[in-house]
């Protein structure tokens, strides 16, 4: 973080997100003040607190994509949650701990994928000598069974072994000078990749109690990971036969060494404190649990749901299966349209914990255009490399897009604004009919310009009733 200054962190994100500057600014200074915390000592840098953000805007105009980028942007946990979630009715608010609880997941899948590669050249090492012994195990003569001791014999001290005369002493060298030559020729072959779709039997890890996973559910996920770390812990990693390919063996006992050689406390403190002085979490939908309680149904809990929100949000320690996470210094971006409500119609309390307000503009005409063209891996990007994979090359021309912008103005104008997400609509129904044929009509190129967008989705615009159902 000590590399991207506020300007940098805008233009990083401009290549995803057109227009929303003064939102880009809100981020990005958020994500500045965290580096600047972490450069203090002492007692102020724990009293200082994220700015939390309330994004306001319809939807489609990049409220979520600001805030995926930004913890893309910081390598930090990020959790997206629906607000309306807490509302389901039976649900009423419960267990909104499991929104911290989900973002210590993803850290700790962060961090240990960090671990995993970092040890992954020694891990595939180690995998490969596993390949190896099966194989040139498997290549030798089979030697007699060893004897079975009987069960009542257990326990009682063996019979001496009389000594190894030299002919039983030449035969056992012999027979390893053998298994050397065999492994080094299977050795040779491997090497060469000759073996790659040959069929072997490994061991791997089989958890003992991944079936108690059924019962998981809104309450109950602690309890039962907690039984199946007691479990795992009291009858061990059991192992399970698995037949496969050489090439699916190496990426299974290349992932089981590198989990062998990573500190699993190490990972779990490291996450745990990324979540604390890192962690991102997007609630959306803030506006469908404003207001009073009123009416029946799951309504009358939106209140409850912002007070049970709030604890976390204020700074409160929940417990993970991971142990104790502290959500003070977590930073909350908020969403939503508040086209019904307004954020004065949150309760005071959660008001203030939202000090920072921005407002998205809606999209228009030329913000489209921008869209389809501009963006990393844009719209047109997209839809050029997935029909080139069927040999047609498709060719957009300035008049060909200006048509398609255009579409997606004037059908949001007519109907409810989804904003760029109309954007897809347009170009899947512009486009149906050249992905259906092109498996048995490759058309080699093919313009896309204003004619062929007229032709293909101008009287769905025109037509409004229609529109609405189709676009």
């Amino acid at each position: 973080m000590e590399d991207l200054t506020p300007r940098q962190i805008v233009e990083q994100l401009d290549k995803y997100i057109i227009g929303q500057e003064t939102a880009k600014r809100a981020v990005a200074i958020a994500l500045r003040n965290r580096y600047r915390r972490m450069q203090l000592d002492g007692d102020i840098r724990d009293e200082i607190i994220p700015k939390n953000i309330l994004m306001i805007g319809t939807t489609g105009v990049g409220k979520t994509e600001i805030a995926r980028r930004l913890a893309n942007l910081a390598a930090a946990p990020f959790v997206k949650v629906e607000a309306t979630k807490f509302t389901e009715v039976g649900y009423v608010g419960r267990d909104v701990d499991a929104i911290i609880r989900d973002l210590a997941e993803v850290a700790v899948r962060m961090v240990q994928s960090e671990k995993m590669a970092e040890v992954e050249e020694e891990a595939a090492r180690r995998a490969e000598q596993r390949i190896l012994h099966i194989l040139a195990r498997d290549a030798r003569p089979k030697q007699p069974a060893a004897p079975q001791v009987p069960p009542m014999l257990m326990g009682v001290p063996a019979a001496p072994q009389p000594e190894e005369t030299p002919e039983q002493r030449a035969e056992r060298e012999k027979q390893e000078r053998r298994a050397a030559r065999v492994r080094e020729f299977t050795k040779g072959r491997l090497e060469a990749g000759e073996l790659e779709d040959k069929k072997i039997e490994i061991d791997v890890e089989d958890g003992p109690t991944r079936n108690l996973q059924i019962f998981s559910g809104a309450g109950f996920e602690e309890v039962f990971f907690n039984i199946q770390d007691v479990m795992g812990n009291l009858m061990g990693r059991q192992k399970a036969k698995k037949r496969t390919t050489v090439r699916e063996a190496r990426d299974i006992l290349t992932y089981e060494e590198a989990q062998k050689l990573i500190d699993n406390d190490e990972v779990t403190r490291d996450a745990i404190e990324r979540v604390e002085q890192r962690g991102i979490v997007f609630l959306d939908e803030l506006d469908k649990i404003a207001g009073r309680e009123g009416g029946h149904g799951p309504d009358v809990s939106r209140e409850g749901v912002q007070r049970d929100i709030l604890p976390i949000i204020e700074g409160s320690t929940v417990l993970t299966k991971y142990g104790p996470v502290d959500t003070q210094h977590v930073l909350f971006i908020a969403a939503g349209a508040f086209h019904v409500s307004k954020p004065s119609d949150l309760i005071p309390e959660l008001q203030g914990r939202f000090p920072l307000r921005v407002e998205l503009d809606d999209l228009t005409e030329e913000d489209f255009r921008r869209i389809l063209v501009e963006p990393k891996n844009s719209l047109v990007n997209q839809y050029t490399a997935l029909l080139s994979t069927e040999r047609i090359l498709l060719e957009f021309t300035q008049d060909g897009i200006g048509a398609i912008a255009q579409a997606a103005a004037r059908v949001n104008e007519q109907t409810q604004n989804i904003g760029a997400r109309r954007l897809h609509t347009v170009m899947e129904r512009m486009l149906e009919d050249v992905s259906f044929r092109a498996p048995e009509e490759g058309q080699g190129k093919l313009k896309v310009d204003a004619e062929f967008v007229a032709e293909r989705i101008d009287d769905l615009v025109e037509d409004q009733d229609l529109s609405r159902y189709i676009l």
